[in-house]
């Protein structure tokens, strides 16, 4: 499979996301939340002295932003930022990624400690952010929340739970609460961290240090990959006129450099983000 280079020069891209004709990111370690067209041209749209995670969309179009360790969750519209949503009270360290449902509802991953503590114990929760910016957790105790997707129909949730190599499914109730935990797929090998899911229901991952970007179905089986030989797969998406593009975050960590890069597949993107 082709890959080609969309944009160079970051530090560490993840969270990417498709709105609009144009794919929106956050480059972490540079305090950075830009957009880039399929032409390349590439837009700051936001520098925060704090490390931006998850992105997402309300429905009238507004970006919500993740801030890790201040622990809030901002809108930016019109070239203002405010306060969406401040979850500083929670007895957590930082926000991971977010994704937010049609309705303008967010789910953002609340992590217990930076530094992982291994094991399986969960200990880190996931918050429900109504569209007026109310919140409460939603899921208490989660797995090391990673990346994040919601199915089409809005019914279920799917987390990476990176280290511990798996995808966790829950089920969305009408009040936005997440219950019925269940393992999604064992990723055996890979390491799974951002994904994003398409319309024949698998999810593709970015498979971090193993430097793969992998198809996945329930169940763990893999169909597809796409090598980003010498880069962390560190978080995918589809998108594009078709919905067909996988944008895909890469980093060198040993060099701090980062790229967006792109592929073509069968399948078109479903469900959020």
């Amino acid at each position: 499979m082709t890959v080609a280079t969309l944009l160079e020069g970051l530090s560490f891209p993840e969270c990417p996301r498709w709105h609009d004709g144009r794919l929106w990111f956050s480059d972490v370690h540079a305090g950075r939340v830009l957009s880039v067209d399929l032409e390349g041209t590439a837009n700051v749209v936001l520098e925060l002295d704090d490390r931006p995670t998850g992105l997402g969309f309300l429905p009238d179009g507004t970006l919500l932003v993740a801030s890790a360790d201040a622990r809030l969750v901002l809108r930016v519209a019109d070239g203002d930022t405010s306060v969406h949503a401040d979850l500083s009270t929670l007895p957590v360290e930082w926000l991971n990624d977010m994704v937010v449902d049609a309705d303008g509802r967010a789910y953002v991953d609340a992590i217990a400690f930076v530094d992982d503590p291994g094991g399986d114990d969960p200990l880190d929760k996931i918050v429900c952010i109504e569209p007026d910016g109310h919140w409460r957790v939603a899921a208490d105790p989660a797995l090391r929340p990673n990346g994040v997707v919601i199915t089409p129909d809005g019914r279920t949730l799917i987390h990476a739970s990176t280290r511990r190599r798996k995808l966790m499914a829950w089920t969305i109730g009408d009040d936005g609460n997440l219950s019925g935990e269940r393992l999604w797929a064992d990723t055996a090998g890979w390491t799974p961290d951002g994904l994003c899911l398409d319309a024949d229901g698998a999810v593709w991952i970015g498979a971090l240090a193993k430097e793969h970007f992998v198809r996945m179905r329930e169940g763990g089986l893999v169909d597809a990959t796409i090598e980003v030989p010498g880069r962390w797969a560190t978080a995918c998406t589809l998108g594009g006129p078709d919905g067909k593009t996988l944008f895909m975050a890469t980093a060198d960590p040993t060099t701090g450099s980062g790229r967006i890069e792109l592929a073509e597949v069968a399948v078109e993107g479903a469900g959020w983000p």
